[in-house]
């Protein structure tokens, strides 16, 4: 598995910026259609006071808020054999423990700050440029800090055998640990 993580981590490096400039036209109106979401204009003037945003916000992820203490925006920029997209958490918006199986999870801090934790480890701070690797069949859970917005690109293998399981919520002895 570490072999193919190594691939996947230089498959990543050359050609997922090149991939990632091929954005996906998300609609300010599909913002604002999805009830409880920020409009995607005002998204983007936050972050742009947290270092901006390189792609695009994409649409409200309203079939995973469930999953999320807050809202979250997609934006898929490549989904064959190596899926990307890119996240947008609003403030405070973290997503459940979960677990990726037959795949591991590569996150690429873009702008803003946040956090990641992996089971039985304290959590890490996600900034801009900051690369992460989640091995395949291991606890988690990523999003933004208390008082930020953050986006991440997140990279994963497609295919048969892959799938997210959905845990619970973190605790609030976790997220009080944040800065």
């Amino acid at each position: 598995m570490k072999n193919w993580t190594k691939k996947m981590k230089m498959a990543v490096m050359a050609g997922a910026f090149a991939v990632g400039l091929t954005t996906f036209g998300a609609s300010a109106d599909a913002a604002a259609a999805a009830e409880g979401y920020p409009a995607v204009e005002e998204v983007r003037a936050e972050l742009g006071k947290e270092a901006g945003t390189i792609f695009e916000i994409g649409n409200p992820n309203v079939n995973y808020d469930k999953y999320f203490t807050g809202k979250t925006f997609l934006a898929p920029l490549a989904n064959d054999k190596i899926g990307v997209a890119n996240v947008t958490f609003t403030k405070g918006t973290i997503n459940h423990w979960h677990i990726h199986h037959g795949t591991c999870q590569i996150l690429v801090g873009e702008s803003g700050r946040g956090y990641y934790q992996i089971w039985g480890e304290e959590p890490k701070e996600i900034l801009p440029g900051t690369v992460v690797t989640i091995p395949e069949g291991t606890k988690h859970w990523h999003g933004a800090g208390p008082n930020n917005m953050m986006q991440h690109l997140s990279i994963m293998m497609n295919g048969e055998g892959v799938s997210t399981e959905w845990l619970e919520p973190v605790s609030d002895t976790e997220l009080a640990k944040l800065k």
